[in-house]
């Protein structure tokens, strides 16, 4: 019987999960491994406190995720599809583990963070005009 996203455990258990399934996959696998290089020992435990402050407004990640990825997408075009397989492996791994209305949330979070990412990453630049 699944249970809801409780705790830190629960959070370690889907972050852990859900990136086996990143770096396996094809066509987003290679980003991170490849592009991106992730030391996995790293990120992992960010990406712990990323989710945990999210979805239990705990205030312990240190970062800006937008940084990364503006820097990434100089390396690699990051477009919809992209950020679509992202997702589809996000929520189908909080589906295989968790029930409740903290999975939920956690999903809805990470469509609204994906989305928002893309749409950040994707929109035109400003031109500045100097006189």
């Amino acid at each position: 019987m699944k249970t809801d996203i409780q705790t830190r455990t629960d959070i370690i258990v889907l972050v852990d999960t859900f990136y086996k399934k990143v770096e396996q996959n094809a066509k987003i696998g290679p980003i991170f491994t490849d592009v991106a290089n992730v030391d996995w020992l790293h990120h992992l435990p960010k990406m712990y406190d990323f989710w945990e402050s999210i979805l239990f407004g705990k205030a312990i990640y240190k970062g800006n995720p937008m940084l990364t990825h503006f820097s990434l997408q100089q390396k690699v075009n990051l477009f919809q599809e992209e950020f679509d397989i992202w997702k589809t492996l996000f929520y189908n791994t909080v589906d295989e583990l968790f029930k409740g209305e903290n999975a939920e949330t956690i999903k809805q979070k990470a469509q609204s963070i994906a989305d928002l990412m893309h749409f950040k990453l994707n929109s035109p630049k400003p031109k500045i005009n100097i006189v």
